[in-house]
């Protein structure tokens, strides 16, 4: 049995490449409900991107990144898609958060952790 470590990075490109165009076509598909039911969400995909790319002629920052994953400047994302978050969604997240921390980072390779995106825990980021 093929292991994650040895999945051909084609096919792995062609999956990633998959998720990120079914959720540019999912735009129903919130963020804070990504996070509050999977722990991570777009701006993770983009920072996950930008953490992979570090040291690598293909190198890029966040923004750039998290653009890519959205198909478009993230503020024109959010201005057309995005709907303001109510408590109970913020409360959803917040647990799933934490069930992200210890155990996940653990089993996470350290290029690609599983950390609370900047723009969830940076207010007006």
């Amino acid at each position: 049995m093929k292991t994650l470590d040895t999945l051909d990075d084609a096919v792995a490109a062609a999956a990633f490449r998959r998720l990120v165009r079914h959720l540019r076509h999912r735009t129903d598909a919130e963020n804070i409900d990504l996070m509050g039911l999977a722990g991570f969400c777009r701006n993770c995909l983009g920072e996950w991107i930008a953490e992979a790319s570090e040291g690598t002629p293909d190198e890029m920052d966040w923004s750039d990144a998290r653009d890519l994953i959205y198909g478009m400047p993230y503020k024109a994302w959010k201005a057309q898609h995005a709907t303001e978050a109510t408590p109970e969604q913020l409360a959803r997240m917040k647990e799933s958060l934490t069930k992200n921390e210890a155990a996940l980072d653990e089993a996470l390779d350290e290029s690609f952790p599983a950390s609370d995106p900047p723009s969830m825990t940076e207010p007006g980021r």
